[in-house]
């Protein structure tokens, strides 16, 4: 057991090791050009060699690389780039130039084609007025925001449906698959989440937004800190429709629990009949063992006396019928009673206080005359 978890911590090493090394490992790009057409499909680059070109630091390459784990969404400003590692989407944005990390050959490969197709759409219409760097942005917000759709009104349709099942008849397996969904539910939450809050840090960073004016840059007019309408009008309206996803995605999850609270009720409430017919049984068996213990006492072969009268038998056995049934029934009537206690007692201490209400607040407590 030993030798097994110190080969994994090896591995583990080896692997976090190798994501570590900048220099010699490559990524695999697809480049677009100033007019949207496809210059490198899946091309093999340096880490290096793209730091170079696109004056970047190896850090920053990090946060697009698919073999190091990076969950958590960002959108980074540089000086001649934007860095946009969303869901499904790792690229690099300039004013003249879409690198695209990790195009093909991927788990997502068919989001990454209808992106692709998308963006060079939307590269090469020149007449909407936007810069190359705004349009090339909102290809790729558009497609993590079609992404997240997609998964939500999978999800919705998946839980809906199982809710309607468990509105006809509750079994283990509709359980199992509650708790399988529950927990799809709560990752694709948090990842909108993440999403929204990228886009919300971005908006609240002057700097950052009039740094994505790249056009402007290359030409010599970088954008003043506070001249960014244009930017911040299209992450803001990005930002909008992800909030809509996560409260829809929220008001899934409480009709998730609310469901889940009924049903436990509901079980709660056959529980707890199941347990009053075993009290009842149990009561109904005690009565009928206190009605046997006199045929016990006289099938005892001891002379009584008793048993030379002729109405004797008659009358033992109207009398332990007598008992059984008396016993039961004064057993059921104690059941009934504490069963209707809890309810009873909390009734009677609401119409306590409602009966104060209507006296000052420093009265409320204070005892009836003559007994302080």
């Amino acid at each position: 057991m030993d030798g097994q978890e110190e080969a994994a911590k090896v591995a583990i090493l080896e692997k976090a090791m190798k994501g570590r090394q900048p220099t010699d490992l490559k990524l695999r790009c697809t480049i677009l050009d100033a007019h949207g057409n496809v210059k490198t499909i899946s091309g093999q680059f340096k880490k290096s060699d793209l730091c170079t070109e696109h004056r970047l630091n190896p850090r920053d390459l990090r946060k697009i690389d698919s073999r190091i784990p990076n969950l958590v969404p960002t959108i980074l400003v540089r000086k001649e780039a934007i860095l946009v590692n969303i869901l499904h989407i790792r690229a690099l944005v300039k004013a003249d130039t879409v690198v695209l990390f990790d195009t093909y050959g991927s788990a997502d490969s068919r989001l990454h084609s209808v992106f692709l197709y998308h963006l060079e759409h939307n590269l090469r219409i020149k007449t909407s007025g936007q810069p190359y760097e705004f349009r090339a942005l909102e290809s790729i917000l558009l497609s993590v925001l079609s992404a997240l759709e997609a998964e939500m009104v999978f999800i919705r349709n998946l839980i809906g449906g199982l809710l309607a099942e468990l509105e006809d008849d509750i079994d283990r397996d509709r359980f199992k698959r509650m708790l399988h969904y529950s927990r799809r539910l709560a990752g694709f939450q948090n990842r909108a989440k993440l999403v929204q809050e990228s886009l919300e840090e971005v908006l609240e960073q002057d700097e950052d937004l009039a740094g994505m004016y790249l056009t402007d840059k290359k030409c010599g007019t970088p954008r003043p800190l506070n001249d960014h309408e244009d930017v911040e009008m299209l992450l803001e309206s990005f930002a909008k429709q992800v909030e809509e996803i996560v409260n829809e995605a929220e008001n899934i999850q409480n009709n998730v629990q609310s469901t889940q609270e009924i049903v436990e009720l509901i079980l709660d409430s056959n529980r707890n009949a199941l347990l009053a017919l075993d009290l009842k049984v149990s009561i109904l068996t005690m009565g009928l063992g206190v009605g046997t213990l006199a045929a016990g006492l006289f099938g005892m072969n001891l002379k009584s006396h008793i048993e030379e009268n002729e109405y004797a038998f008659g009358i033992m056995s109207l009398l332990s019928v007598a008992m059984a049934g008396m016993f039961a029934w004064r057993g059921l009537v104690t059941l009934a009673r504490i069963r209707k206690m809890g309810l009873s007692t909390s009734n009677a201490s609401k119409k306590k206080t409602s009966s104060h209400l209507w006296l000052p607040l420093p009265l409320r407590r204070r005892p009836p005359p003559g007994l302080s």
